[in-house]
């Protein structure tokens, strides 16, 4: 789909807070588009993962990270540009299930708001709060598609680049490392889906749009409340 379109839709159904993100996994042999911010080769010092995420649905601008970049360990490790043989993990930093890139598939992580990427995406984020993320989850569910939730609460950059590797939809609950360095809001949930599926995303955004499922939530305003007595017009009105 027209990326431009999908970023059209995006911003009348679901008013997302900040730019939905393409996120692009970069073979070796890609080229880091020309106007992408290397952090290590342009910025002068080392970004993690979240922070080119943030950088890009916040400022609105295109980062690449790559293995010359990420200081931390569990996302170096996670995305693959690090051999996990030569790391010594601590107790508790174990692979969530084995849920790791291979090493050395990807040269980087590149990130641009939706409406200003360059390229064609391999993943589509969204950061929501609830009921936004609900919309994007009617969006397949209503036409009886399954969405996967994903709640390792851990190195949420790692489950963002898996939707590349198991092609499916899902909501993701945001890592604690996103919160610290990457200003997530509390209120925030990540809803990512594989940049294939997105025709059949905002088809179902349209059609439970058309069924009465709205953001914001259309609340029902049409009866007649009963107000305490110290409110009701009634209780002030002289005997």
């Amino acid at each position: 789909m027209d990326r431009k379109d999908v970023n059209e839709k995006l911003s009348y159904f679901i008013r997302p807070l900040s730019f939905p993100v393409a996120v692009k996994l970069l073979d070796p042999e890609d080229e880091v588009p020309e106007k992408a911010k290397v952090p290590s080769r342009d910025l002068g010092h080392k970004l993690m993962a979240c922070q080119a995420m943030a950088m890009a649905r916040r400022h609105g601008r295109t980062v690449a990270i790559g293995p010359q970049d990420n200081p931390c360990a569990p996302s170096a490790v996670g995305l693959g540009f690090v051999d996990p043989d030569t790391v010594d993990r601590p107790p508790g930093f174990e692979a969530e299930g084995g849920k790791e890139l291979p090493f050395g598939k990807y040269a980087h992580l590149l990130y641009a708001p939706l409406h200003s990427a360059a390229f064609e995406p391999d993943i589509l984020v969204v950061y929501g709060n609830s009921a936004q993320v609900m919309r994007l989850v009617q969006a397949f569910s209503l036409g009886g598609k399954h969405v996967e939730t994903v709640a390792t609460a851990f190195v949420d950059c790692v489950d963002i680049a898996f939707v590349k590797e198991s092609p499916a939809p899902c909501m993701i609950l945001p890592s604690g490392g996103d919160r610290v360095f990457g200003t997530t809001q509390d209120f925030e949930m990540i809803f990512a889906l594989p940049w294939s599926q997105m025709e059949e995303c905002m088809g179902g955004l349209e059609m439970s749009h058309k069924m009465g499922f709205r953001y914001p939530v259309v609340s029902y305003l049409n009866y007649e409340a009963k107000l305490p007595p110290f409110l009701d017009l009634e209780q002030w009105k002289k005997k």
